[in-house]
């Protein structure tokens, strides 16, 4: 684990470097605040600080408060070393800010106890995090597709139409459902059609433009948001996942299964509503399986 040794004294600075890294640190050292404050902009900064708290430039403290201050930073562990008591400090400037302090002189067995316990700490943040974002992924994702599912994908839908509003841009949604899906289930078994529906997810989602939006919306279908895109480029969007789904046969283990989709279009302007849009895609999408499977309507609401 990196870290930094911010210390005026060249003596003291020298000493902390070669005991931290026979204790395994990777070690980055500065002589004052400033050059602290410094490396600690780099993205790969150290998560541990042991920082002096009188130096030139920005003491201890305050470089203590420029890290806290900054809300996107990834966890830090701040320990500072004084010569005073915290207690001394009639502000209470230190316990806002640091983690810990060490008075000097300190021995070394101790600056080690507090280190095993910053890594600790640091470690159980990066689980605490970890497990929010899974957490988050779990709630806002399909899990069978990886897809934004459908209560996302209607609150993606939600914000593309105000900001279509804002820009006076229109807005398409394409709702494809996967053609005789339920026959694949009986034929070949649910996990054949879920290796269908897994791999319909990733040919759509290698079609569609970096800033479109794609979710599982219902059972075999998926819904497409696509930002700035009127009727022509609606149109060549759906002909193209057309023929990027059909062409080719999808690899199952129960074989090659051919596989067809049908899709619904609708194409707003700034002044319709999310549920105007998605019904409409809907009832395209219906009136397009009247017609027989590979099919595709679109409509201007």
């Amino acid at each position: 684990m990196k870290i930094l040794v911010a210390d005026d004294d060249p003596v003291n600075r020298r000493l902390l470097e070669i005991l931290l890294s026979k204790w395994g640190f990777d070690v980055m050292v500065a002589s004052d605040g400033n050059e602290a404050w410094r490396a600690l902009q780099n993205p790969a900064h150290p998560r541990i600080a042991i920082l002096d708290w009188m130096m030139p430039g920005m003491d201890g403290v305050e470089v203590c408060s420029k890290i806290r201050e900054d809300k996107t930073r990834a966890p830090m562990y701040l320990l500072l070393l004084t010569a005073k008591q915290a207690t001394e400090d009639a502000n209470g400037r230190f316990e806002s800010v640091a983690d810990d302090y060490l008075a000097k002189p300190y021995a070394a067995h101790e600056l080690k106890a507090r280190l095993r316990a910053a890594r600790r700490i640091l470690e159980l943040e990066d689980q605490i995090e970890g497990a929010r974002d899974n957490m988050k992924v779990e709630t806002t994702h399909d899990p069978l597709t990886g897809l934004w599912n459908r209560s996302s994908i209607l609150e993606i839908l939600h914000r593309e139409i105000h900001r279509a509003r804002r820009q006076s841009s229109s807005l398409a949604v394409l709702v494809i459902d996967i053609d005789h899906l339920r026959q694949i289930n009986q034929q070949h078994g649910h996990l054949a059609g879920d290796a269908v529906m897994r791999e319909a997810a990733r040919r759509i989602r290698g079609s569609v433009r970096t800033y479109d939006s794609v979710g599982r919306y219902n059972g075999g279908q998926f819904a497409i948001i696509s930002p700035a895109c009127d009727r022509s480029g609606a149109m060549s969007q759906a002909l193209r996942l057309q023929g990027t789904i059909c062409q080719e046969a999808f690899k199952t283990f129960k074989g090659d299964l051919p596989v067809t989709i049908s899709m619904g279009i609708a194409v707003g302007c700034n002044d319709h509503q999310a549920h105007e849009l998605i019904s409409s895609a809907e009832a395209a999408l219906a009136n397009a399986k009247k017609s027989g499977p590979s099919r595709l309507e679109l409509v201007c609401s």
